[in-house]
């Protein structure tokens, strides 16, 4: 078969005329009539598969009918309308070359396979209808990320994924060393990382945060986009050792900016969903969420309600409903009365903000009232809790102080407090699991099935 400039399926099934044309994608099913055969392509470009037709006249016709599902194609014919219901059009074939076979021990065989098979098989698992529009969705939101930044005159950082900084505190890092795990070199009988490649003791990142105030007290406005990770060993289906945040840091902002930064983003990227993936979001609201596209279209046009920590636990203590945690000022508030204040109270979007200071990082602007500090977390129906943020520490006595409070070592932050010696200027910035919207936004129970191959305690295998 001659070489041909190969046109995707997305391009052919939008196409406005008939033509000669060359297609190639993957088997999704194969039907042998008595005079015709049937095959249903997809290259990935969309979510539809193109219907290709075979009379008998072609040359290796019963080696076509007989394909099993998987088998790679190329073809040649002409593009038509098509009689049949429910598609435009379909591809007559003239010629067609098998460039890579299958056989029945292909695992996808079937039309439906439970997430948890399809996890096993994360090689394979993107040929699936419900990976496919995960993994189509997932590139097309990550474009929209930078868009709706770039839009805003911000300048986008990569922060380094090897860090001697623990930002959030929690100490559940991975740890990067070149080192002899069996013997190390000690010193005073403890490990001496001053040997170690980097000259000090260094891990995975947990956040760019810390170094995107750096960028912002230099550019203004700036965000970064990149993989983050927690040596956390949890296995729920919120968790994964290895996913992506978005970190917008602005200067000159309180956190009433902050927020409104974080609403105008959601609010955007659930727009842009809209607008842009159609297709895919169909498919997520029949099979995976009904009522998906309701649920988005609603939070495109809520209302984002402003109440301060202090407030949603009185209105949880006075709702007189029973929590299997107890809601008491000071507590972390837990999914189950995030969701009660999205979904009973207010019914839509709520930011929360002036947060204890005990249970919010150092980092965080103190409040006058020395209590609480100038926190913020979006909660949504639904899932709780989407973005977390805040006021930055600007003042350096306080922040000093702070640290000191914390137990947060100064020696290894001296960077992080000299743009408060020099320059200092108010400023915020959230931050956002990407996962965590393309949880939202798809409908997926599972974070491990919105990441192309999620690490998790026990499973990097792909």
């Amino acid at each position: 078969m001659p070489e041909r400039p190969r046109i995707s399926i997305k391009q052919l099934l939008s196409s406005d005329s008939a033509q000669e044309v060359c297609a190639k994608g993957w088997v999704r099913s194969v039907r042998r009539g008595k005079e015709v055969s049937f095959i249903a392509l997809n290259d990935g470009s969309c979510f539809a598969s193109l219907q290709l037709v075979f009379a008998p006249e072609l040359e290796n016709y019963e080696q076509l009918s007989r394909l099993a599902t998987g088998a790679c194609l190329a073809v040649v014919g002409a593009l038509i309308e098509s009689p049949a219901a429910g598609q435009r059009w379909e591809l007559q074939v003239s010629e067609a070359q098998i460039l890579g076979n299958a056989d029945d021990s292909y695992p996808l065989q079937k039309k439906r396979h439970s997430f948890e098979f399809l996890r096993s098989i994360a090689h394979l698992r993107p040929r699936s209808n419900a990976f496919g529009a995960v993994f189509r969705m997932r590139s097309e939101l990550s474009f929209a990320v930078h868009r709706f930044f770039m839009d805003r005159g911000f300048l986008q950082v990569q922060t380094p994924i090897i860090t001697a900084n623990d930002c959030e505190g929690a100490g559940e890092m991975f740890r990067v060393t070149t080192l002899d795990p069996l013997q190390p070199p000690k010193k005073n009988a403890q490990v001496d990382w001053s040997q170690d490649f980097f000259g000090e003791r260094t891990g995975l990142t947990v956040s760019g945060q810390l170094q995107g105030e750096l960028f912002a007290t230099a550019f203004t406005d700036v965000y970064t986009f990149g993989p983050t990770f927690r040596a956390e060993n949890s296995n729920t289906s919120r968790h994964a050792a290895e996913f992506w945040m978005i970190e917008p840091e602005i200067a000159f902002a309180d956190l009433a900016a902050d927020c409104q930064l974080g609403e105008d983003f959601l609010r955007y990227m659930v727009t842009y969903a809209l607008e842009n993936c159609h297709e895919d979001l169909d498919f997520f609201n029949q099979r995976i969420e009904k009522g998906l596209l309701d649920k988005l279209e609603t939070l495109a046009r809520a209302e984002f309600i402003r109440i301060s920590y202090t407030e949603a636990v009185e209105r949880l203590q006075k709702s007189g409903q029973s929590f299997q945690f107890p809601v008491e000022w000071g507590c972390d508030l837990q999914s189950e009365h995030e969701r009660y204040l999205t979904e009973q109270i207010f019914n839509g979007p709520v930011f929360v903000t002036d947060y204890p200071k005990q249970i919010k990082a150092f980092y965080m602007r103190m409040n006058d009232d020395r209590k609480t500090v100038a926190a913020m977390d979006l909660l949504v129906p639904r899932v709780g809790e989407l973005i977390g943020g805040s006021q930055r520490e600007e003042r350096l006595d306080v922040l000093q102080a702070r640290m000191a409070e914390c137990g947060v070592p100064v020696e290894h932050l001296d960077w992080y407090l000299d743009i408060r010696r020099w320059g200092s200027c108010p400023h915020a910035g959230f931050g956002l699991g990407f996962e965590r919207l393309l949880m939202y936004l798809t409908g997926m129970e599972n974070i491990r099935d919105v990441i192309p191959f999620p690490r998790t305690p026990g499973h990097a295998r792909f």
